[in-house]
């Protein structure tokens, strides 16, 4: 799940500043779990805009905001509205697609942070930096990259104390939580044979794309 929080009120009404009628747009799935772009959170924007000057000319409610067919369908109303900007209630990939479908400025209402997973309701974890190179097979299923505050791939650094983080103490270790998961497995062999590669981009040309109907 991608997690966002809400900007600060004055960031968006800053960016906001000389559109007068705004269109707004949620998102169905990560942002509605994280209550930064459900539909609370649409019309507590839509009443806060409208207190303070700003007509809200229409409102969309994607179930998933970075699917692009299906925002242009979603969006159709606004298309033909005479909304000036767009406040995007969603991660930076929901914002980019809604921006792809029109030709009106489009303006995030939140800060997307990080791909994570839902430790309980409300409750949020980072869990993946989606670096496209996974080491996870041989880490126990802990990634190192998001867990240890260095991303060391090969093994801890000398600062732990008490199994705790250097640079957060209130972390564990990383290497530590990884070592353990990988005995209570009987596969240490695998953390001592197998050297990964330190983590680098050069490799990447962004933007990465994924086609899986090629080669079919």
């Amino acid at each position: 799940m991608i997690i966002s929080t809400k900007k600060p009120t004055e960031e968006v009404m800053a960016m906001l500043e000389g559109a007068t009628k705004i269109a707004i747009v949620g998102c169905g799935n990560c942002a509605t779990a994280c209550e930064t772009g459900g539909e609370k959170e649409i019309a507590a924007w839509k009443e806060y805009l409208e207190a303070n000057g700003k007509e809200v000319v229409g409102t969309a409610y994607p179930s998933e905001a970075c699917q692009k067919l299906l925002v242009k369908k979603e969006v159709k109303e606004i298309k033909k509205s005479d909304a000036d900007a767009v406040l995007v209630l969603s991660c930076g990939d929901g914002v980019q697609t809604v921006a792809d479908n029109l030709s009106i400025p489009c303006y995030p209402g939140n800060n997307t942070m990080f791909l994570g997973q839902v430790e309980r309701v409300g409750i949020f974890n980072e869990a993946c930096r989606m670096c496209g190179d996974c080491v996870l097979g041989t880490t126990g299923g802990i990634c190192p990259i998001t867990k240890c505050a260095k991303s060391l791939v090969n093994g801890p650094c000398g600062g732990q104390k008490n199994g705790k983080c250097e640079v957060n103490p209130e972390n564990d270790c990383a290497w530590i939580a990884i070592y353990n998961r990988m005995e209570s497995l009987g596969l240490t062999d695998k953390l001592l044979g197998n050297m990964n590669p330190d983590k680098g981009y050069a490799d990447f040309s962004y933007p990465r794309k994924i086609n899986l109907k090629e080669g079919k």
